[in-house]
């Protein structure tokens, strides 16, 4: 309908951005208000706009409006890199919930803004402190090139897997190979590998985010579904204790909690999350 990938929408869901409700065989079911946002993700995904930054704003606009009916009603566009909604009366970026006014003849200044200078014109250190400066400086320069490449590599991967996941899986681990406790790009590649049937080095990837970021509750949840293919319940059922230790409303990380405690014969346990996961389940419907 929408013109997404599963994985797309998969990754929203995970993310907190959709909600959607859970049908009696389990099924996801959309809201008109998840459909709204998943349009609007569509459009500023082909504007270039990267993921995490998609979500983040309709995130916030998500907290912005007054209900689903007026998400509908909205106008989400990406405007060079800004990313701007329209609802007929006000324009303003969801990101920093700033409005936007036209004024004649005064134009904003979208170029970089030099740092003020501390000595006068032609002013310079000299000797051995110039010198410890300007290592230092290169240090700092070098460290902040490396970062910024990772992450750079990092968002074209998000871009790539809309239309090419070999690519993106490519692009992670350029990204890697930069920084390598980059633990985006290892929860991204964990799940493309995992989606194209690679549980087993999926599982490496999400440990190694885990190391990274030890309060990364996706990482754990993405690391006991890997588990689970595997056929290695018991430790699935560590890694959803920790993503719901981490995230106490992640409901998918109770469902499957309930079905790994059923099948390692833990019955009272499956009933006890199972119950967990109804109580969100229904608190986000009310």
């Amino acid at each position: 309908m929408l013109g997404l990938t599963v994985a797309q929408v998969r990754a929203w869901v995970r993310s907190g951005l959709l909600e959607p409700e859970r049908g009696p065989r389990g099924e996801l079911r959309f809201s008109p208000q998840d459909l709204a946002l998943l349009r609007a993700a569509r459009g500023l995904a082909g504007a270039r706009i990267g993921p995490r930054r998609i979500e983040q704003a309709l995130s916030k606009l998500r907290e912005q409006i007054p209900g689903p009916e007026s998400l509908a009603e909205l106008e989400i566009l990406a405007e060079g890199k800004h990313i701007v909604v329209t609802d007929g009366s006000a324009r303003w970026q969801p990101e920093s919930g700033q409005i936007l006014m036209e004024f004649e003849g005064v134009h904003a200044n979208r170029g970089p803004v030099p740092a003020p200078r501390s000595r006068g014109e032609g002013e310079k250190m000299a000797g051995p402190l110039r010198g410890a400066v300007d290592i230092a400086a290169a240090r700092l320069s070098s460290r902040v090139r490396r970062s910024e490449t990772a992450e750079v590599w990092y968002e074209r991967g998000c871009e790539l897997e809309e239309t090419d996941a070999g690519e993106a899986q490519d692009a992670y681990r350029r990204a890697l190979a930069l920084d390598p406790s980059h633990a985006d790009a290892h929860v991204n590649l964990g799940r493309l590998l995992h989606e194209s049937g690679d549980a087993a080095d999926a599982e490496e990837h999400y440990h190694a985010a885990l190391a990274a970021r030890p309060d990364d509750a996706t990482a754990a949840f993405n690391l006991g579904v890997a588990l689970e293919d595997l056929g290695r319940d018991v430790e699935a059922i560590g890694a959803y204790e920790k993503a719901v230790a981490l995230d106490p409303e992640h409901a998918d990380a109770y469902f499957n909690l309930a079905g790994a405690c059923e099948r390692v014969g833990h019955p009272a346990a499956a009933i006890r999350h199972l119950k967990a996961y109804r109580a969100l389940v229904r608190s986000r419907s009310q």
